[in-house]
């Protein structure tokens, strides 16, 4: 009887924790977007990136006021291809939670900025994807941006 019971509790658990082939590929284009941003390969970044994606970051200013503000997705990724080898840039991802529902997903990942080995800002990113034609590809990117309140 223990027997059966711990492996109805074991079946249990690899189920609930049990990643579906589309949760592991919308986790693996945020991986591969952010390979192509330490590498400085607009290749790989564009590989999973839509072409109407759409980039917005908010934060808090020093007095409160909450921000939103909107990017250029050919700019960002200009930016991260063109930039210099120093200071080094250094987005360390904290964790993935994924979310699917047919041709929609959410990657959510909490992260820590460093610039040149120090910190820089934490927060965290939501990535929107759509499964284009088999490939998900994301739509739409917005992070927040803090510097207190961080796990460093």
């Amino acid at each position: 009887m223990k027997r059966y019971l711990l492996l109805i509790i074991f079946v249990i658990s690899v189920s609930v924790n049990a990643q579906t082939d589309d949760e592991k590929a919308a986790k693996q284009a945020v991986i591969q977007f952010f390979e192509g941003f330490h590498e400085k390969d607009s290749v790989l970044m564009q590989q999973v990136v839509h072409k109407d994606i759409i980039l917005q970051t908010t934060f808090t200013t020093k007095d409160g006021k909450a921000v939103l503000k909107n990017g250029n997705a050919n700019n960002f990724i200009k930016a991260v291809v063109n930039r210099r080898d120093s200071p080094t840039w250094d987005e360390r991802i904290q964790s993935y939670n994924v979310q699917v529902d047919g041709t929609m997903a959410n990657v959510w990942t909490p992260y820590e900025f460093w610039l040149d080995g120090k910190f820089l800002h934490c927060g965290v990113n939501s990535f929107q994807l759509f499964k284009d034609n088999g490939q998900w590809k994301i739509i739409y990117l917005i992070d927040t941006r803090r510097k207190k309140s961080c796990q460093e």
